[in-house]
């Protein structure tokens, strides 16, 4: 049986104990996580291997995330089979790109103003878990009637923001159920590996319901899998994140230059996620790829983030978590640049393994640098924040895609888009860890102008172009109204995402 405490088998079973800040004396919460289940002196009397019936607080944290990833596997799944994957694409990108702007809003504006609030609040971040829970069984009830109307679109992209809002809350409860913070990078670890599991194991079901039902029973089948989410989300310990404002000690440890630039890394990393998601989405549909193409990248990118995930723990007996980063900055480099050069799915599907590999392991790596150089800050709001960002930076990765025509950013240059993001974001955090080594600051990396200025003097015309192209899309007598539905004909396609 894998052991799902978080705490490798080494806590004080049906013993309640304060879990206190890593690194700090003071106490993440008014009052501490208790093991539910069976009580100590139970225990006892019920004889050995009783305690195996003990549900620890990461447990609950496991069975809700493991429910609500294989929720989001069926959505991909019915969507697939809908109308949203069959639109012409250069009649989706406007569209899309507006709900994907939409999306940015709850991370850029709402989070920092309620995210300090939720923290503080006891039991506040399990009430997010569960209320995105909630809005993803309603969204995804409502797009059971919608799969070929007007409402799909706007309900996919709720059914969007409330799952990154659901990782955000993830990464500031993990922290509050596992014990110190070598514990924490294992569970993080197993939370990655179990949705990879999940997810798979709900494509067999989904499949099913797919082939005999259609894509109406498997959104269905996920408002259902949604809905005992939100319910075993309320099993969750409830606590506070951060009873207390960020201090000045935390305020500059989090601000220190490496975990600035490891930060920054990452994040370039999130972009790329998004970016190559959107872009092969849009080019898969230009050349009338079958969905089963879909699903392999879809599979090749969760197989990646599982084997970083795994990698990344074992890596770090021998090698310092920042050498991970520039590993993977690197790998991503030159398979990129690789990419660019042969083309083909096939390429396309190496190249979405490797970023898949390089978001888990670097995420693994990143939060173990938080820890490291940030031991006096509350981990849960740390977390939570830099989840936030990382958000919002996948949604500016995949708005870049969307709003560029394939004549202005070809699917091949996308790979050398990337190639060259990811090659500048591993020469500037080279730059960064020798100046740290010497004890000086970095300092910022300006580009030229005779380099910047033709790049954003081609954004521009891009931009302009992009206008036009929809302007004479409109005026076009034959062409069908901006919803996708046609007079006296229900809609027959939407946009990829």
């Amino acid at each position: 049986m894998i052991d799902m405490s978080g705490d490798g088998g080494a806590s004080d079973r049906g013993q309640s104990a304060p879990i206190e800040r890593f690194g700090g004396t003071a106490s993440a919460y008014h009052e501490p996580v208790t093991e539910t289940g069976p009580r100590a002196g139970d225990v006892g009397r019920r004889g050995p291997g009783a305690e195996a019936f003990i549900v620890t607080p990461f447990a609950r944290v496991a069975r809700t995330h493991a429910l609500l990833v294989a929720g989001d596997a069926l959505v991909a799944l019915a969507l697939a089979g809908s109308l949203f994957f069959s639109i012409e694409p250069d009649a989706a990108r406007v569209r899309v790109a507006l709900y994907l702007a939409f999306t940015m809003a709850p991370f850029a504006l709402v989070s920092p103003l309620i995210g300090p609030a939720i923290d503080r609040a006891r039991g506040g971040r399990r009430l997010m878990v569960f209320a995105t829970a909630l809005v993803r069984s309603i969204t995804c009830f409502l797009m059971v009637s919608n799969l070929d109307g007007l409402l799909l679109f706007p309900l996919a992209f709720a059914t969007l923001v409330a799952g990154k809002g659901y990782h955000v809350a993830k990464s500031a409860l993990v922290p509050t159920v596992v014990k110190n913070q070598d514990d924490l990078v294992q569970a993080n670890s197993r939370l990655a590996l179990l949705a990879g599991i999940a997810g798979a194991l709900a494509f067999i079901p989904g499949g099913i319901l797919l082939r005999f039902g259609g894509s109406e029973w498997v959104m269905g089948f996920a408002a259902v899998v949604f809905s005992i989410g939100a319910i075993v989300a309320m099993r969750i310990p409830p606590t506070a994140i951060a009873t207390e404002p960020a201090d000045e000690v935390e305020r500059a440890e989090l601000r220190g230059v490496g975990i600035i630039a490891s930060a920054s890394s990452m994040g370039i990393l999130r972009g790329v996620v998004g970016f190559i998601a959107f872009l092969l989405a849009f080019h898969l549909r230009s050349i009338d790829a079958s969905t089963l193409w879909f699903g392999v990248l879809l599979a090749a990118s969760t197989l990646g983030n599982m084997a970083g995930a795994i990698a990344a723990p074992m890596v770090r007996r021998t090698q310092r978590e920042e050498l991970i980063l520039v590993g993977v900055l690197a790998m991503t480099t030159v398979v990129a640049g690789l990419v660019a050069l042969l083309g083909g799915l096939g390429g396309a599907t190496g190249l979405v393994f490797v970023i898949g590999f390089s978001a888990g392991a670097g995420k693994m790596s990143f939060d173990a640098i938080v820890q490291r150089d940030a031991p006096d800050a509350n981990q849960g709001r740390s977390f939570a924040r830099f989840e936030t960002r990382f958000q919002l930076v996948w949604v500016v990765g995949a708005i870049i895609p969307t709003i560029l025509p394939f004549d202005v950013l070809s699917v091949r240059l996308g790979y050398l888009v990337i190639a060259v993001i990811t090659g500048f974001a591993l020469f500037t955090y080279v730059a960064a860890l020798r100046a740290i080594a010497r004890g000086e600051r970095p300092r910022p990396v300006r580009i030229p102008a005779q380099v910047r200025d033709p790049i954003v003097a081609r954004a521009r015309d891009a931009s302009t172009s992009v206008r036009h192209r929809v302007t004479s899309w409109r005026q076009r007598p034959d062409s069908p109204p901006a919803d996708g539905v046609t007079d006296g004909q229900g809609p027959e396609s939407a946009e990829s995402a």
